[in-house]
Formats: structure tokens, sequence, C-alpha cells
């Protein structure tokens, strides 16, 4: 025969009260033990019947065990204290923060010249004199750049400037390598150095070529 589940009522039969009170009450203080013993637990049960008769267990000494039970129950009260002062001052500088923000938005929207219907003339007064301070800050940072920027082209004009005398002094160097070169060969034309023997094949300078069939 299956057993009916027990619902979870006041039994209204005194006997059969007395009766379950005293099983369920025995089961329960034989668990105790066997927890306390398999699982090396610190266990205490307090039971008070009907009757207000007690009945208990206690794993090690019941007064230890609900003093520590007291110590760890104040301990959390105290950390859920800390928590709700916590939770109401970030709530506090949420607020204030928020004021803030608010605040910032509407100076930003008058700098902006919106909203300024309302304003006093204490307020369009103090916007003007931030407007002017603001304007001279940028100004003073706008000389600032064109001065870095003249200084960065100065030193770039005089590195082009030493390069293009080093590529001049080359230059110089060549013509007059050249323009000797030109003489020497005056120099031997005249002297009657060159050889007598036409060719169609010539070697050497264009300016040598052009003096040679001058000379022819």
């Amino acid at each position: 025969m299956v057993r009916g589940k027990t619902q979870m009522k006041r039994i209204e039969n005194a006997t059969s009260r007395q009766v379950t009170f005293s099983k369920r009450r025995n089961g329960l203080l034989k668990k105790a033990f066997e927890l306390s013993v398999l699982c090396d637990a610190e266990v205490a049960l307090i039971i008070f019947s009907p009757r207000g008769k007690l009945y208990e267990f206690a794993s090690s000494s019941m007064q230890e065990t609900i003093e520590r039970y007291r110590t760890h129950v104040k301990d959390n009260q105290t950390d859920n204290s800390s928590s709700v002062e916590d939770v109401q001052y970030l709530k506090h500088e949420t607020a204030t923060m928020a004021k803030k923000v608010e605040v910032l938005e509407v100076a930003k929207r008058k700098l902006l010249g919106e909203g300024l219907g309302t304003s006093s003339i204490e307020e369009l007064v103090q916007i003007e004199q931030q407007l002017e301070r603001s304007a001279r800050i940028i100004r003073a940072r706008k000389m600032q750049v064109y001065n870095e920027q003249i200084q960065q082209l100065q030193a770039k004009e005089k590195t082009l400037a030493a390069e293009n005398a080093m590529l001049t002094e080359k230059c110089v160097v060549r013509m007059d390598q050249g323009t000797e070169e030109i003489r020497e060969d005056v120099r031997i034309i005249e002297n009657g150095e060159n050889s007598d023997v036409e060719t169609e094949l010539f070697i050497g300078p264009p300016e040598r070529r052009i003096k040679q069939r001058w000379l022819k």
C-alpha cells in the first residue's frame, strides 16, 4: 500500500499531533547527531514542545554555539548597515553629479548662444567675459602654432640652402674641370701636337672636335 503524502498543516487531533511530534523530534535529533559526526559540523538544536518542554542537542557546548551565532549575526548586521550606508552615499553622489552635469549643459548652451532669453544682465556679462577670455586663449594658442610652423620652415630653409650651396660648389668644380680640359686641348692644337692623319673616328669632347674641324 502506497503511503500518502502528508499535508503541511496543523494536525487537529491532539493525540495524533503528540505522536507525530515525538516521532519527528527523535528523527530530528538523530539527524542532527549524524550531521555533526559525519560532516564534523558544529550543530546545536533546541526544541520546545507544545507544552513548553525543552529538548536540545549540541555537538559541543550549547552556550558557545549560541555565542558564536550571536557574534555572526551581529557581524552580518554591521556589514548590512555598511552596505546600506554605501548605497545611500552612492545615490547622493549620483544625484550631485547629475545636477552638475545639468548646470554644465545649461552653461554650454548659453555659450553657444542658446537659451539666453531668461538670462539676467549679470549672467550675460559673465558669459561675455568668459567668451573674451576664451578668445584670448585661442589667439595665443594660434600665434604659438604659427611661430612653431615658422621655425620649422626656417629650419627647412637653412637645410635647403646648405644643400643648394653644396650642389653649386660641385657644379663649379665640374665646370672648372671642363674649362681646364678645353684649355689643354687648345694648347695642344696651337702647339701642333695634333695628328696629321684624318679619320672619321674621333674620341674626345665636342669642343675639341669643333676646333679640329675649324683648323682644317
